[in-house]
């Protein structure tokens, strides 16, 4: 059985002051040859927020309150934080987990489901801290995916049930969801499960909660070359096709997001939303999982299934355990994004 003697919680990063957001988007598109005129048009997005990304204070909201749950479980191995692209850095957290003499690491990454940035390049990313930390006996695990966990789509449909109340039962029958998740290349998708884990759980989330509702997978906040095809449709351009004769609201799920940070804060509460007044269809966001009491337990269930070797557990599909050959990626120019945060 796997002694693992910490847990690390390992995600992308944001700013926290506007002067970190140059600095922090430099990061993020390092070797992308990014010009910096586009980089401070991305900047603007956060200046609505005074220049502060929500997601590292809801990663450490997230870690305070697993805390709490593991330890109501027995399970005392202190928590640790790191991040791709902004303090706490993954490399400085490895560094301090080394100094306090723990070799034995289990990894939370905060994403769901299977691509090339959502889990492969953070593989990358602990390999490259293992290998610059010189510790020879030195193992960070990551945990699997977990885009089919019952616990994950309890969460999410408890979400979507609570928001759905909100709908008038005169205005249901006009009402449609929309999934969404951030676009990726497409040429990602031949040797990426992420469109077809996304279509699954939309599928099975909106059987259980809406089954009388037509719904459609949408993507997001899609960046990189013009050039590059990406996966479509973009959330706002779907908006401009809905037929507004028949469907006057729409409920959105960001499905791909686990805490509702800069892709959800900006690009669905402002622009999509903004879009959906324009062209008078009402839009609802639903809450991402957070910090949903379910979805707490199931981190708290799967650092158990790591730690005790237990059999994993799926509601749809199998359970996805990476391959070395799986989220490849082509490193021709153009084909990584330069995405803020997920």
């Amino acid at each position: 059985m796997p002694e693992y003697e910490a847990i690390l919680i390992l995600s992308f990063g944001g700013p926290e002051s506007k002067e970190d957001v140059i600095p922090f988007l430099k990061n993020v598109t390092a070797g992308k040859n990014i010009p910096l005129e586009r980089l401070q048009e991305v900047a603007a997005q956060y200046d609505l927020f005074d220049g502060v990304s929500p997601i590292n204070q809801q990663n450490r909201d997230f870690i305070s309150v697993l805390e709490e749950e593991l330890r109501q479980h027995d399970l005392n191995q202190p928590i640790y934080f790191g991040n791709r692209n902004w303090e706490p850095f993954l490399q400085d957290t490895v560094n301090q987990i080394v100094e306090d003499g723990h070799r034995k690491i289990l990894t939370f990454v905060t994403s769901a489901f299977g691509s090339y940035s959502g889990c492969r390049q953070y593989q990358e990313d602990i390999d490259r801290a293992i290998q610059n930390t010189q510790v020879e006996n030195l193992t960070i695990d990551k945990i699997r995916l977990f885009w089919n966990h019952p616990k994950f789509l309890s969460a999410v449909a408890s979400r979507i049930e609570t928001t759905m109340k909100d709908v008038p039962d005169a205005n249901r029958p006009h009402t449609k969801l929309l999934f969404t998740a951030h676009s990726i290349p497409k040429a990602w998708e031949k040797t990426s499960p992420y469109t077809s884990q996304l279509l699954a759980i939309s599928n099975e989330i909106s059987q259980r909660v809406a089954p009388d509702l037509q719904w459609d997978l949408v993507y997001q906040s899609r960046s990189g070359p013009p050039a590059v095809p990406w996966l479509e449709p973009d959330i706002v351009d779907h908006l401009d096709e809905i037929d507004t004769e028949k469907i006057s609201t729409v409920v959105v799920v960001p499905i791909g997001f686990l805490s509702d940070h800069m892709e959800v804060k900006f690009d669905l509460d402002t622009q999509a939303a903004n879009h959906a007044r324009e062209i008078g269809i009402q839009m609802l966001r639903v809450p991402t999982v957070g910090l949903h009491k379910t979805f707490i337990t199931m981190t708290k269930e799967l650092i158990e299934e790591a730690i005790e070797e237990m059999k994993p557990i799926a509601e749809i599909g199998t359970p996805w355990i990476c391959s070395p050959e799986c989220c490849a990626i082509n490193t021709k120019p153009g084909a990584r994004r330069p995405n803020r945060e997920s």
